[in-house]
């Protein structure tokens, strides 16, 4: 009571102020005397006033999380878009850059490229506003608070929250989120030596630069192995040869023959051949190592040069097969060079008429063995035994065979149309001192040989007529038109029925045709049908 009495006290000292506002003068005695109806009309103003505040009371409803507050946000935005918009009206009117090109035209477009990309170098990522400008709804820096939230576009227009980003200036400004942990787990977890092979041969990403214990890496090589997976084998290879020293790799591959063939091809296709020769030397196999160091000889483009080398293998510890081999490369690389240089000199001197008549089509250097013996029988073939270049002398100091060397020497003579020396090759004579052609080879193949070179029918009737077997001999005689061949084979198998067939055959007149009538009328043959 006491405090109620104060506080009406001290209300009417306040009305009694000498700065209190006067009463004006139509007021009736009725109002002003009693002080208790204004008490009372205040207070339902001071209950209106609490009521209609904009700040809500603490609720346990669900209007505050983060659903809520971002509608919120966004009406917020929305009523500052609303100022923007109503005093940017720049639909009707066409935009103009500084360079006088329409904006959304292709010059327009390609300057404003490069100009942002310039912009982006030695400008911060958000843009600073330019705060002396006397409205809010246009920004003279062609930047707004509203397209700090929602981004601009070209034509005007403003993006909702719910929009897809695709404007640029959206892009620039709004910050990317980071992926979830899920997206890096292939990268972070920690998985065992078998899972890591097991993804890898799934082809999934991994990182082996966790693996730094010699066992780690050890069972992920030997759960490669076990996986039969070429790739993922080479692949973990390749990261030991990078983090093991070469001693520690090389005495673990001793014992892993799988994944020391692997490494070995590696090795190999990538021409590694330093530390292919000190893997090869470490495990004591002297044979490959000497075989990987010949083999350097296919990188040397000088002939005299490379001669050089071959000559410096020869004192390497090769088998005797290997060596005997070596010996033969060398020896032909140095008759080859001593064969072209005076080959090429009688050519530009036009000395020797072969040359003239066929040229040489390439040089002979660095050609395998057959090839210069057989262009040795097609432009030496009547030099003596003595000379480099006689095929003599090449079928003797490499120990060439007589069927290969005769298959060789029938190629080049049957190309150069030297029938006489066709012949030579085929004639022999027995302990009587007759003479009888012989081949190493059956004569129905040195007569797809004469056949293939254009030789003329009475050459070809010649062999064909050597064939041993008569169905093969007439089939052949028939297709290259021997007539007396197979009217003879026919004589000699005394069947009358195919010889009669024949005369139908043969040109009517013919000398062939008079002879199957001959034989025919002749009663000394006896015919068998």
């Amino acid at each position: 009571m006491l405090c109620s009495c104060r506080i009406g006290n001290h209300v009417l000292n306040l009305l009694q102020l000498p700065g209190a506002i006067a009463r004006p003068a139509s007021v009736t005695e009725e109002e002003e005397d009693p002080l208790q109806p204004k008490m009372m009309k205040s207070k339902p103003d001071e209950e209106d006033y609490w009521n209609s505040s904009k700040f809500k009371a603490f609720t346990f409803d669900d209007e505050d999380d983060e659903f809520s507050r971002l509608k919120e946000s966004k009406r917020a935005v929305n009523s500052i878009r609303g100022l923007v918009d109503e005093d940017e009206d720049e639909d009707d009117v066409e935009k103009v850059s500084w360079s006088g090109e329409p904006v959304g035209s292709i010059s327009w477009s390609v300057g404003e490229t490069a100009a942002s990309n310039q912009r982006a170098d030695r400008e911060p990522a958000f843009p600073k506003i330019n705060t002396d400008t006397q409205t809010t709804g246009k920004s003279h820096s062609g930047y707004s608070l509203s397209s700090l939230f929602k981004g601009k576009t070209r034509g005007g227009t403003f993006q909702t929250f719910t929009d897809s980003p695709s404007d640029s200036s959206a892009r620039l400004y709004a910050p990317e989120l980071r992926k979830p942990k899920s997206e890096y787990k292939d990268y972070v977890s920690d998985w065992s030596p078998e899972e890591t092979v097991h993804r890898m041969q799934q082809g999934k990403t991994v990182s082996l630069e966790k693996f730094r214990s010699l066992q780690d890496k050890l069972l992920l090589l030997d759960f490669s192995v076990s996986a039969h997976d070429g790739n993922v084998i080479t692949a973990i290879l390749i990261y030991l040869k990078r983090t093991l020293s070469k001693e520690v790799l090389f005495r673990e591959l001793e014992s892993r023959q799988t994944a020391l063939r692997h490494f070995i091809h590696y090795l190999s296709e990538t021409r590694d051949q330093k530390l292919l020769l000190e893997l090869l030397r470490s495990l004591g196999r002297t044979e490959d190592m000497v075989l990987l160091r010949y083999k350097e000889h296919l990188g040397i483009a000088d002939e005299n040069k490379r001669r050089d080398f071959l000559k410096s293998c020869l004192s390497l510890a090769f088998s005797p097969e290997d060596s005997a081999h070596v010996q033969d490369h060398f020896t032909l690389l140095e008759r080859q060079i001593v064969i072209e240089a005076a080959d090429g000199q009688a050519e530009r001197g036009g000395k020797s008429e072969i040359f003239q008549k066929f040229p040489r089509r390439a040089s002979i250097l660095n050609m395998p063995l057959i090839t210069t013996l057989y262009y040795c029988c097609f432009y030496h073939y009547h030099e003596p035994e003595g000379t480099f270049s006689g095929p003599l002398n090449i079928r003797h100091t490499f120990r060439i065979s007589e069927k290969q060397f005769f298959v060789t020497a029938l190629a080049a003579r049957a190309k150069l149309k030297a029938w006489s020396d066709v012949d030579a090759l085929f004639s022999c004579r027995n302990w009587l001192g007759f003479t009888k052609k012989k081949s190493p080879l059956s004569f129905h193949r040195v007569v797809d040989v004469l056949q293939k070179n254009s030789a003329p029918t009475q050459v070809l009737q010649e062999y064909v007529a050597l064939v041993d077997d008569a169905h093969t001999r007439i089939a052949l005689a028939q297709k290259l038109k021997c007539h007396d061949i197979v009217i003879n084979t026919y004589r000699d198998l005394k069947d009358r029925k195919l010889l009669l067939g024949y005369r139908g055959k043969v040109e009517k007149g013919s000398s062939e045709e008079t002879k199957i009538k001959e034989l025919l009328e002749n009663p000394q043959i006896r015919w068998k049908n």
